[in-house]
């Protein structure tokens, strides 16, 4: 199939008062602020595609529009990616049929392949609500670990939870002798039908959701399919603390990205 569809669109949620940095969308990667980084490797992948950013800051909006991409200013109420997004598909009126995909604004070094088959793997899907991607976990100290997030997946290959705690549960065997074949790490890129994202939205935050701090939850509460696409190849880690930035800058300069 061609990446092109009036149906498609993808959304960058970019805030700016992150816990951990503030004025994050807007760091500085090698000549480029990563809200930028992350645009042009969305429109490298999916070249004909609508994007957008969603921020809630005059400041992003403007260095954005700068760039060429589109933004629009949100809530800055908003509890999650998905809300802000939400708000995105309200005000331009996109229909209960589009796919929305969610690409977070912190993710500079996003692998463009990754994007080209998740978005074929969500319009495959006939049955489409909602899609998601996990890969192998790579190290029994991942598995943990609550900064890393496990899914687990029914027969289909379906999201039946997410959690920062380590599931499946091997009762006979002590933690460091877990196999790590048998989990699977959440990457955090989802995609929505539009008539789901708008009932996400509407509904409040979930006891499990407000727990765990995962989103995601809220959808598997509701009772919705969330399709999981298994990556194999390793991926670069997106940009939470200061050594991240300068891991990320290490490798943009390694990589010769302009």
């Amino acid at each position: 199939m061609t990446l092109h569809s009036r149906k498609l669109k993808v959304v960058i949620p970019a805030r700016y008062n992150s816990s951990r940095l503030r004025g994050k969308p807007l760091i500085d990667l090698c000549g480029k602020p990563m809200i930028i980084r992350v645009a042009d490797r969305v429109r490298c992948a999916l070249p004909s595609i609508d994007i957008w950013i969603a921020t809630d800051d005059d400041r992003i909006k403007r260095t954005v529009e700068h760039f060429g991409y589109s933004s629009l200013i949100t809530s800055t109420r908003h509890e999650s990616g998905s809300d802000r997004i939400a708000e995105v598909a309200n005000k331009l009126e996109w229909p209960d049929d589009s796919i929305i995909i969610n690409v977070q604004g912190d993710e500079p070094l996003i692998d463009t392949e990754l994007l080209k088959a998740f978005t074929i793997f969500c319009f495959a899907n006939e049955a489409f609500e909602m899609a998601s991607v996990m890969v192998p976990m790579d190290s029994v100290s991942n598995i943990n670990d609550p900064n890393v997030v496990k899914v687990l997946v029914n027969k289909n290959r379906e999201a039946i939870t997410f959690s920062r705690s380590p599931i499946p549960f091997f009762r006979d065997l002590s933690p460091t002798e877990w196999p790590v074949e048998c989990y699977n790490r959440h990457v955090g890129i989802y995609a929505y039908r539009g008539s789901v994202l708008k009932k996400l939205a509407s509904t409040s935050q979930c006891d499990i959701e407000k727990l765990e701090k995962l989103e995601q939850l809220r959808a598997v509460w509701l009772g919705y399919s969330i399709s999981m696409m298994s990556w194999q190849a390793s991926l670069d880690g997106g940009v939470d603390t200061a050594d991240d930035v300068e891991r990320v800058k290490k490798i943009i300069k390694k990589k010769g990205d302009k």
